[in-house]
């Protein structure tokens, strides 16, 4: 048989690159999970999307997690009869917290264990690798797949590579989610083709000392976490997020713009913790706020109903 029988479930965690020095390269995955279920039937495609995207995204060929799924099994030489796909989205889309890498990462994982043998056709680095294609960069699917902190690139021959660091157990994050949404590729329109030699150098120091922070020295994340590269030029598509990092920021918070915004990512000690609760009471009103641990685990199969 070429398919196995009945459904497949996994869960996905949202992600939040940059980190603010590390430019198309720091991620680290969210414990905010979204959950897909796929099964192969024997014909027809049929999609259903709960939570956020409902009535939003297509149910057809075009969703995203389908043509994900569609690339895997494209690069595992199978091709089913038909789909059924159930999406419970938790992850608000276009505010840069990963949705549309865990759409990839969830649809190129359910695919590979769809196919019987799946796992022994196509490794893990090579299903990273697929979905990093997809994406077009890794800095959100490496953590989204491999959960944790994740420094991530391409080398100058094509190959993506990633690499997981650590993160000190005090660590944990509080996002506040803006009523609007910015697109990825808007926000990138805004970032001019050269930085000064001096602000490049900045960033890359203080994206190794992130590293450092975060696996060990939270006190540091202050510092570790300013940023000359994006931030400041994504202020005329996002000004309202980037008035709270200030803010944040000038009180002491290590506070960044997530991925390409428009959410907000402040450092805190802990969820539930006193720190984390003085954060949830500045968020602004409209905005969404989620208390949320740092996620260990990347996209894992789940139980299928």
């Amino acid at each position: 048989m070429t398919f196995v029988d009945g459904p497949v479930r996994v869960s996905v965690p949202a992600t939040s690159a940059n980190l603010g020095p590390g430019f198309d390269t720091l991620g680290l995955a969210l414990d905010l999970r979204d959950t897909l279920e796929a099964e192969v039937t024997s014909g027809g495609l049929s999609v259903e999307v709960d939570g956020h995207g409902k009535g939003e995204v297509p149910l057809d060929e075009s969703h995203l997690v389908v043509r994900a799924m569609q690339a895997t099994f494209d690069r595992l030489g199978r091709s089913p009869a038909g789909l059924r796909l159930s999406c419970t989205n938790v992850i608000p889309h276009a505010r840069g917290l990963g949705s549309s890498s865990a759409a990839i990462v969830g649809g190129v994982w359910l695919a590979r264990e769809l196919v019987a043998g799946g796992r022994l056709l196509l490794s893990d680095t090579a299903l990273l690798d697929l979905a990093a294609q997809l994406e077009g960069h890794p800095d959100n699917v490496a953590p989204a797949m491999l959960g944790g902190f994740v420094i991530s690139g391409q080398d100058a021959d094509g190959v993506f590579f990633a690499v997981p660091g650590s993160v000190d157990p005090r660590v944990s994050a509080v996002v506040f989610v803006p009523p609007s949404p910015v697109s990825t590729a808007a926000a990138r329109r805004l970032l001019p083709a050269q930085v000064p030699h001096a602000d490049a150098a900045a960033n890359a120091g203080r994206a190794a000392l992130l590293v450092a922070a975060l696996s060990g020295r939270p006190e540091e994340l202050l510092r570790a976490t300013e940023d000359r590269l994006h931030q400041d030029y994504r202020r005329p598509a996002m000004p309202e997020s980037l008035e709270l990092v200030d803010t944040l920021r000038a009180e002491g918070v290590p506070a960044v713009v997530s991925g390409a915004g428009p959410t907000v990512l402040a450092f805190t000690e802990g969820v539930g913790t006193a720190s984390s609760a003085a954060l949830a009471a500045r968020c602004p009103s409209g905005w969404a706020m989620h208390q949320v641990a740092i996620s260990h685990v990347g996209a894992a199969l789940a139980d299928a109903r």
